[in-house]
């Protein structure tokens, strides 16, 4: 059983939460908010019931060295404004001034504690180090889906030692969505795989086919499936030492009789950094020397087919290089394809979220979720290690 942040009794406590604020930083500015702004319900909920906030959370890859350019500094002073209140920040998060300062803090105080990842053991999983975080606090609350999927001290070791702990309102709309819904899915059930590398996907592709009525299959990951139809894909990106586990998977679709739709069409450039888009082809006509970078407007037509009348889409991966304008016909069309369709619709990962925002439709889906990595190992069947953690 996990216990939500709701059932817990928080007057008077110190709640130290687990946020991923994990957000794009560029010159100390916040180039996406959404991860932050989804953690507001839980962050509120507790001060309305007197608690004293300590915030922790990775930013970057600083890989166990303080580095200022991955200080949460910004991020504390962009949440102050969010709330409307005061958020201190510390040095660190750990060690004598740190535990002054949360010892100070009262009801509807907020402490920011400083990136986690400035110290190896977060990422190791030391217990020593989860422990001194817990000594920080009454209740440990795990509001941080984003690293769900990573055991690590924050994740694992801090909930092994505190006084109480519990889930926030994010983690559980996270796995509302992501787990209890897709444990039984309205039908047909539709998923949507796109992205660059078929190597990160295959567990999830595998897990699918047992679940799903229709796969559609796009992004540079396609190109390895045409190599395996035997297909040229110029000088598209693909692993050609996957072609076999590529047509393991159309094999085992076929033998279950999932409907799994690749691009039928492409929009061709002279490289990854072309801003102008080439010539519209077949898949099978794509000639040496150009790239396929984004699926054509057939290949929308026929996926637009397949998603009318879903009961449950999930979505995760562009089907082009949507950030370019001139390949994002692809990704917007398919977007469009999935709001339109009245399912249930979870979208995941970073890239498929900026692609919707890009088309202007993200607030027109039923759920997008803040992991990218827990998403995926989610739909892959994986257990989650902070989930775990939080079990009593």
């Amino acid at each position: 059983m996990i216990r939500c942040i709701d059932e817990m009794d928080l007057k008077g406590k110190k709640v130290l939460v687990r946020v991923d604020f994990n957000v794009p930083l560029k010159d100390g500015v916040i180039k996406d908010d959404n991860r932050i702004r989804a953690s507001l319900p839980t962050l509120r909920l507790a001060l309305e019931r007197g608690a004293a906030l300590i915030l922790c959370s990775h930013l970057g890859k600083p890989k166990g060295q303080v580095r200022a350019e991955f200080s949460l500094k910004p991020v504390a002073d962009y949440l102050a404004g969010l709330l409307g209140r005061e958020v201190a920040m510390a040095p660190d998060c750990v060690g004598p001034e740190v535990a002054h300062m949360a010892a100070m803090i009262g009801p509807g105080g907020i402490l920011m504690l400083e990136n986690l990842r400035f110290h190896k053991e977060e990422e190791a999983g030391d217990d020593a180090f989860g422990a001194a975080m817990a000594a920080l606090c009454d209740v440990y609350c795990c509001d941080a889906f984003g690293t769900a999927h990573r055991a690590h001290a924050s994740m694992t070791a801090i909930p092994a030692h505190a006084p109480e702990k519990c889930a926030g309102l994010l983690l559980i709309k996270e796995w509302k969505y992501l787990g209890q819904a897709l444990a039984d899915p309205a039908r047909p059930y539709v998923a949507i795989s796109g992205g660059a590398k078929v190597s990160t996907k295959l567990g999830i592709l595998r897990n699918l086919l047992s679940k799903v009525d229709k796969l559609i299959v796009g992004g540079a990951m396609a190109n390895t499936f045409f190599l395996a139809q035997g297909h040229g894909v110029g000088a598209s990106l693909a692993e050609p030492d996957l072609v076999g586990e590529a047509r393991a998977v159309l094999d085992e679709a076929a033998r279950r009789g999932v409907d799994l739709l690749l691009p039928v069409d492409c929009v061709l450039g002279s490289g990854p950094d072309a801003q102008a888009a080439g010539a519209t082809v077949s898949v099978d006509a794509v000639p040496e020397g150009q790239m396929i970078l984004d699926a054509g407007p057939a290949s929308v037509a026929r996926w637009a087919g397949a998603l009318a009348g879903a009961g449950t889409v999930v979505w995760n991966g562009p089907v082009g290089l949507f950030e370019t304008p001139a390949f994002a016909a692809g990704s917007t069309g398919l977007a469009r394809a999935v709001v339109d369709c009245g399912a249930l619709t979870i979208i995941g990962g970073g890239d498929t979220g900026a692609a919707l925002v890009a088309a202007g439709l993200a607030d027109k889906v039923t759920f997008v979720s803040t992991g990218g990595g827990s998403f995926l190992e989610l739909m892959e069947g994986k257990d989650m290690p902070a989930f775990k953690a939080l079990e009593v």
